[in-house]
């Protein structure tokens, strides 16, 4: 006989989750190729002549990117798989009242890898909370209370010190998952505790000294907080603007 085993909301997220890690996987891989090249996913792949660049591999360029833009949509399409799971799991743990604190499940950065979201199970001292700690009070028997929170320190740390104004496809600020209105919170080691300079000075200065280096971004959009990397590298746009981000930015000052 043959047993049939329902998938739970919870075991569904965590394999889309996994799902999504394979993904994201790929994409890093197949960046490694344009970076390899030293070209992005829009510069040309002809010379001034109309040849083929003798720079690169034109026939492994094209194919890198072609398959980065499928991953990329499939990326898409299972992110918003795991919104439906995390509403049926959010749901299931409304239902019986043991519900979790949080879940969080990241963007792709620039080389298309992004930190786990630990995913809770709701169990004793195996569900994790958000900061990587096991809980144990139902295992004690005892109703799971939120840590206390020092509001003036989580307000002080969501400060955002600039806003993105619009994003150019296939930049290095598009591969890292920055979007129009995001609210750029930290970037790099700059945030508003560290950052009086009215101006993006600061910013430009640490991209220019950046080139090829990752650099970790934690933007606010919406109600989430998204923890990104960013490479910074020569890139041209369509109208041949040259940008090391190819985002516009504007300072928020407080």
């Amino acid at each position: 006989m043959v047993t049939c085993t329902l998938e739970t909301p919870r075991d569904k997220a965590m394999r889309l989750v996994r799902e999504k890690d394979k993904i994201e996987q790929e994409i890093a891989e197949w960046n490694a190729v344009l970076n390899a090249n030293n070209i992005g996913m829009r510069e040309p792949l002809v010379d001034s002549e109309g040849f083929p660049r003798n720079d690169i591999d034109v026939a492994r360029v094209r194919h890198a990117r072609h398959r980065i833009i499928c991953l990329q949509n499939d990326h898409k399409d299972k992110m918003k798989e795991i919104e439906v799971a995390l509403d049926e799991f959010y749901a299931g743990g409304r239902a019986d009242g043991a519900g979790p604190s949080n879940m969080n499940v990241h963007q792709p950065n620039a080389n298309g890898h992004v930190p786990n979201g630990h995913i809770p199970n709701g169990h004793g001292s195996n569900g994790y909370l958000p900061n990587g700690h096991a809980s144990n009070g139902v295992a004690n028997g005892e109703a799971h209370q939120p840590p206390p929170r020092n509001e003036a320190s989580i307000e002080q740390q969501v400060t955002p010190i600039a806003l993105v104004v619009n994003v150019c496809e296939g930049s290095p600020a598009d591969l890292a998952g920055l979007r129009s209105d995001d609210a750029i919170i930290q970037f790099g080691s700059l945030n508003s505790r560290n950052t009086e300079e009215p101006s993006l000075a600061p910013m430009e200065e640490l991209v220019t000294h950046s080139i090829g280096r990752r650099i970790q971004v934690k933007v606010k959009r919406g109600n989430s907080v998204l923890n990104l990397v960013v490479v910074p590298r020569p890139w041209q746009s369509d109208d041949n603007r040259q940008s090391l981000l190819g985002a516009n930015l504007r300072r928020i000052t407080n």
